[in-house]
């Protein structure tokens, strides 16, 4: 076999092993609405009146195929959770969770994959009047 034949079989071999090395990563925003995929009104201190909905929106890069979770937590402890459909590897996708009177406080928005690795999150501030 010449060596033209041989890296013809190894480079394929090669890319599928550093791309498997590739860690998942979730790019995570959140704001007041969503359009076209992206994520508007977007802030660290909101202020709202109750039933307003604040949106996770995220760009999976990486990610496995299957499902993620967005993860609210209001001062450290988990709120709840939103399972959200991944049908490739780079995806978009967003989340909402409605605030009501009560959820004044500091919120994060987590991002994990289905074994509970961290792909993203960011944190915010909630005041609602």
């Amino acid at each position: 076999m010449s060596k033209t034949a041989a890296w013809k079989f190894l480079l394929p071999a090669l890319l599928l092993s550093t791309s498997a090395l590739a860690a998942a990563t979730a790019d995570v925003k959140v704001g007041t609405g969503v359009e076209k995929y992206e994520v508007v009104g977007t802030t660290d201190t909101f202020t709202v009146t109750p039933n307003t909905r604040i949106y996770a929106a995220t760009k999976l890069t990486g990610a496995e195929v299957g499902t993620v979770t967005v993860v609210w937590s209001k001062d450290g402890k988990e709120v709840s959770k939103t399972e959200l459909k991944v049908p490739r590897a780079n995806y978009r996708t967003h989340a909402y969770r409605t605030f009501r009177a009560g959820d004044t406080g500091a919120w994060t928005a987590k991002v994990v994959g289905t074994d509970g690795t961290e792909l993203g999150s960011t944190s915010f501030q909630v005041q609602v009047q």
